[in-house]
């Protein structure tokens, strides 16, 4: 009896020390993250879904040891730091970047494996590259700038620098890119008074157009009335020409001169009893007289 028990429980201890040994040798990778397997500090392989897709793998137990680094995007909040623009105005930066590790192997090398480590030389990295940009821009175009264009030549700058880490850097976007309280005003001032210089060369170029067309148009203007003058003096002109003519033909017509003569002095006479209290007096024998005479005769 007592040997039967001594017997189940060896197989049961070395069952057991079965599994702990198995769970020891086991390497369970997941989604997201790096397994790295290190045999006396010494990396020998880097364990991944991509590399392994049941994510199950194996290491000599007491001999090997595995590491987790992330593969995820990571967030780091820098701290707020002062930099001078190329016309040497102060300006307080906070910025924040999102990286991931591209290589662990470099990464654990290089930086221990730490994400503190790493976060201080992104910091370090973002700051001299901040400090070179800008150095290189005047404030107002560091000022236009900040909406983008800025965070793509940091992202630019610091690309090389940092994959000697293991580090990819994804994006650096700036919270803040402002003056100092103390310049604010002083340059938002100045910056008011330059728009208002631009707005009045605006206006004066305005209105230096708009007489230059009012003189063409007064010009135009002064030449078509010229020419509709000169049309209504020639036709004026040949008008009275064309009765001059008739006339002239009708007085060197005998025959017709007498009539034109009598209802030139019938004109003459009609304009003169329009005016009030105006009297004419004829001679017995006047031709205009006659015709009263034969009216009454009638």
């Amino acid at each position: 009896m007592f040997k039967t028990n001594k017997k189940k429980f060896l197989t049961i201890a070395a069952l057991l020390f079965f599994l702990i040994i198995l769970n020891m040798a086991a390497v369970i990778t997941k989604p997201g993250e790096y397994r790295v397997i290190k045999q006396f500090g010494k990396i020998v392989r880097v364990d991944t879904v991509d590399s392994n897709p049941y994510g199950l793998g194996w290491k000599i137990p007491f001999i090997q040891s595995e590491t987790v680094i992330s593969k995820q995007l990571i967030l780091s909040d820098l701290a707020a730091s002062d930099v001078m623009t190329s016309d040497k105005k102060s300006m307080i930066s906070d910025c924040f970047v999102l990286w991931r590790i591209e290589d662990p192997v470099k990464f654990i090398q290089k930086l221990s494996g730490s994400q503190q480590n790493a976060e201080s030389r992104i910091s370090s990295n973002v700051y001299n590259a901040l400090k070179n940009v800008i150095s290189s821009l005047t404030q107002e175009e560091v000022i236009s700038g900040r909406d983008g264009e800025l965070a793509e030549l940091l992202t630019e700058k610091l690309g090389s620098n940092l994959e000697t880490y293991g580090i990819k850097i994804a994006k650096i976007e700036t919270k803040m890119l402002d003056l100092p309280d103390e310049n604010k005003e002083a340059v938002y001032n100045r910056m008011v008074s330059e728009r208002g210089n631009i707005a009045a060369s605006y206006k004066a170029k305005g209105e230096q157009e708009a007489q230059k067309i009012k003189n063409n148009t007064d010009e135009k203007t002064t030449i078509i009335l010229a020419q509709a003058q000169k049309t209504a003096d020639t036709t004026i002109a040949e008008g009275e020409a064309e009765y001059m003519r008739i006339l002239s033909e009708a007085y060197n017509d005998e025959s017709k001169a007498d009539f034109y003569r009598f209802v030139r002095q019938l004109d003459a006479m009609k304009a003169t009893l329009k005016k009030q209290g105006n009297t004419i007096v004829l001679d017995k024998d006047s031709p205009i007289a006659e015709l009263f005479y034969q009216s009454e005769e009638n």
